[in-house]
């Protein structure tokens, strides 16, 4: 008979750091990332420090989407993240520039993003957004299980396709006992232009029919908008600007994880 193994060690916190929040999703093409550097944003302009990693290290859209270039620097021996809009920030693509690949397998990036995690001088922060790479692979489920989560937001969209991956996601945390705060379905609908209209380009009610069957909550929808599309290819998201569907959704989430006892940041709120 083999010996019992021994029991998974808890994830060690990171000094300074209140709360560890992950964003994922169980495919690409939902605007994780869109909501990631949204909602850290929103966080922010709600009074609290907030930092955000970005763990897409295959396709790391954050420097991009916040306009920042630079290269970071370390100051004995830890990692200076770079900062725009209130946000602490760090991501491969600072070391990883342009359009060149990375071909780094597992082990290499489990440590790389270790050193993110823990060697980076985040200082004191409510939040530590994570903005996980889609899918649940390798890089996701170690930092997952090395990181003190306090939450998961999942992001969908309407879409049968999005939601069958969506649910994916949902089973991950539950299997590593995360407590997932609440699912968000993006580009939910699109208001016409000229008409007004409101037009359900991937569907509508999904996101919310799958909450309801999974048990979870449901923390909102987010429209399709062009401006919300301009603002991250030019390095000025929307919640630079107080976008209201952002806004509501950090509230939504602040909320949650006070509730569920996950938040150990302060009790704070959109003044009017």
């Amino acid at each position: 008979m083999h010996p019992p193994s021994a029991a998974p060690q808890p994830a060690q916190p990171i000094p300074g750091v209140r709360n560890i929040l992950a964003v994922g999703s169980g495919k690409g093409g939902v605007g994780k990332t869109t909501v990631s550097v949204n909602l850290a944003i929103s966080l922010s302009r709600l009074g609290f420090r907030v930092g955000l990693l970005d763990a897409d290290v295959y396709g790391p859209n954050v420097p991009l989407m916040m306009g920042v270039n630079q290269a970071p620097y370390a100051v004995d021996n830890r990692i200076q993240p770079l900062e725009r809009g209130g946000l602490k920030l760090m991501s491969m693509g600072f070391l990883n520039p342009g359009d060149k690949p990375l071909v780094w397998r597992g082990p290499m990036l489990h440590s790389v993003m270790q050193q993110f995690l823990r060697g980076t001088d985040w200082g004191n922060l409510d939040f530590l957004v994570i903005d996980l790479p889609p899918g649940t692979g390798d890089v996701a489920l170690s930092l997952i299980q090395t990181a003190p989560l306090s939450g998961a937001v999942i992001v969908t969209t309407p879409s049968d396709v999005s939601l069958e991956d969506a649910r994916k996601a949902v089973n991950m945390f539950r299997q590593v006992r995360v407590e997932v705060v609440g699912l968000v379905e993006n580009m939910s609908y699109l208001i016409a232009p000229q008409s007004k209209e409101r037009i359900d380009v991937f569907g509508t009610g999904g996101g919310r029919r799958m909450a309801e069957q999974m048990d979870i909550p449901y923390l909102g929808e987010l429209p399709l908008d062009p401006a919300v599309r301009i603002g991250g290819d030019s390095g000025h998201p929307v919640a630079l600007d107080n976008a209201p569907g952002f806004l509501a959704l950090a509230q939504a989430v602040s909320s949650r994880l006070r509730e569920t006892g996950g938040s150990r940041a302060p009790s704070m709120t959109v003044e009017d």
